[in-house]
């Protein structure tokens, strides 16, 4: 590893520990995680995954890595040809068109692009060409137009997941796909033969298309080599995708091991109330009814307020999702905003631009040396240490308090505390940056969070700005029972009124 790098330590699903991330080539980071099957949009299941690598592969880039991170999309698969089904449309139409709404939606999350993304539907002779060395190999079988693999082949088949094939078979109790074509129950598709009115491509064994598991195999090691520095997905992927994924890449390429590093990212759990009334908490699931897509979210809350949520757990750990729990990442994301805000307006009563360059020869005011110097060490290792976002939440939370204090007084600051708050203001949209916050204008930022909160009390900005200007017509012709009944009605409404000698403003509660 360069010696000018930061070491990063990550914890490992497979060897069950947090362990150092050693790249194979120093300096560079191959990074592949699996994607999302495109029949319908996304759940804050996939949201949680997809923050959770874009927070790793800001984060890395930040330290001097050169990151080539592949994140696929499955378009080809039995739930997208149901779905097309079921719709009377063509299946990589439909796949197409739940690409561009993901697209949307992670756009709007402020998900940075990977650096590729393919699709299954692009790399077929790929993944045929991947299921002959298997078959050449012996680690994998024809059956009627169907290839599957074999097993017992695979002398590691289990290591991820820590399970012994034996004892799955002992207790698999239909979890596994039963038919006679198959020598040992857990053999899993590589191909699958294809009726005359389903989709399908020629290959050796007949007209079909690719299993689930061989694609990841072959997109991974096409566009990363045989072996990856991390792989990540969900926790709910470790059994079966990434054990057969191991099983088949390590089988066909013979180098181990496929991925030095696996990354599994907790599940979402949502918060309910039971028939009774009493509070409960169960994983979210369509079957349950407590299922919440990444629109309906956004619908409701800022991306950035969705993110925040997400940083407040160390990813590996299961999240609660809680209406309650996003208002307070709503008034968290809305108090960070508001010291930005605070620091500009203070900058500028001195002549300073919040984005020109500090003043210079100067120190910088009295009691902030510590924090304002250690404070990017610091953050660094918070995320260095296996990605702990809530640790790095806390550090930002110091920076924000020690602005809302340097910034107490209306009067014009001295040369050291506008160094200060450029110093400080540096390093909170810095660390915002790498957890994807703070990149917005304040005053822009502002308006979305208080634009969504009146959407969700019902309320319209315009009428409350009436009402304002109304009440401070009344007391300009000095009709104080008629300010005051004004001031009453927008009380009920949940909004308060500031009096300043700069003006009148207002704020929701």
């Amino acid at each position: 590893m360069s010696q000018d790098l930061r070491s990063v330590t990550l914890f490992d699903s497979r060897t069950q520990k947090k362990r150092l991330l050693e790249p194979q080539t120093p300096g560079e980071i191959a990074m592949y995680v699996c994607g999302v099957t495109v029949y319908d949009l996304t759940h804050i299941g996939h949201a949680r995954v997809f923050i959770v690598f874009d927070v790793l592969y800001r984060f890395l880039r930040h330290l001097g890595y050169d990151v080539n991170y592949v994140r696929n999309h499955t378009d080809v698969d039995d739930k997208i040809l149901k779905r097309a089904s079921e719709k009377g449309v063509d299946p990589l139409e439909l796949a197409a068109h739940f690409i561009e709404e993901l697209d949307r939606d992670m756009e709007t999350l402020g998900i940075d692009p990977p650096t590729a993304e393919p699709k299954v539907s692009e790399h077929i002779d790929d993944i045929i060409a991947m299921n002959q060395v298997l078959l050449e190999k012996g680690h994998a079988y024809e059956a009627g137009g169907d290839v599957y693999y074999r097993v017992e082949s695979f002398e590691g088949y289990g290591k991820l997941s820590h399970r012994k094939l034996e004892d799955m078979e002992a207790g698999r109790s239909g979890r596994v796909e039963e038919t006679e074509k198959k020598e040992h129950p857990f053999d899993f598709a590589l191909w699958k033969k294809s009726e005359d009115d389903q989709l399908g491509w020629d290959s050796p064994w007949g007209r079909g298309r690719p299993g689930w598991h061989i694609e990841c195999s072959v997109m991974s090691t096409k566009y990363l080599g045989d072996t990856l520095d991390i792989h990540g997905g969900g926790r709910d992927l470790i059994f079966p995708h990434h054990e057969n994924e191991i099983a088949q890449s390590e089988a066909a390429s013979g180098a181990e091991p496929f991925a030095d590093f696996w990354m599994h990212v907790g599940m979402v759990n949502v918060a309910e109330k039971s028939d009774d009334g009493e509070k409960i908490v169960r994983k979210m699931s369509k079957s349950l009814g407590n299922f919440w897509t990444t629109r309906d979210v956004l619908n409701g809350y800022h991306p950035e307020a969705i993110r925040y949520f997400m940083h407040t757990t160390l990813y590996r750990n299961p999240i609660t999702y809680a209406l309650d729990n996003l208002e307070e990442a709503t008034r968290r994301v809305q108090y960070l905003y508001t010291a930005l805000s605070r620091i500009d307006r203070t900058l500028d009563r001195a002549g300073y631009d919040a984005f020109d360059n500090p003043p210079e020869g100067t120190r910088l005011a009295d009691g902030f040396d510590e924090l304002v110097e250690g404070f990017m060490e610091r953050f660094d290792a918070a995320l260095a240490d296996d990605l702990n976002t809530p640790k790095a939440l806390a550090l930002i939370g110091e920076i924000a308090r020690a602005i809302n204090e340097a910034t107490e007084s209306k009067s014009s600051p001295s040369d050291a505390l506008a160094l200060t708050l450029y110093r400080l203001r540096r390093h909170l949209v810095g660390a915002g940056k790498v957890l994807g916050m703070l990149e917005r204008d304040p005053t822009q930022a502002l308006r979305e969070l208080r634009d969504l909160r009146l959407k969700a009390m019902e309320l319209d900005a315009d009428v409350i700005d009436e009402k304002v200007a109304a009440r401070e017509k009344a007391r300009e012709e000095k009709d104080w029972e008629r300010a005051d009944a004004l001031r009453d009605e927008l009380d009920e409404m949940g909004v308060e009124i500031m009096d300043s000698p700069e003006g009148t403003s207002w704020r929701l509660l």
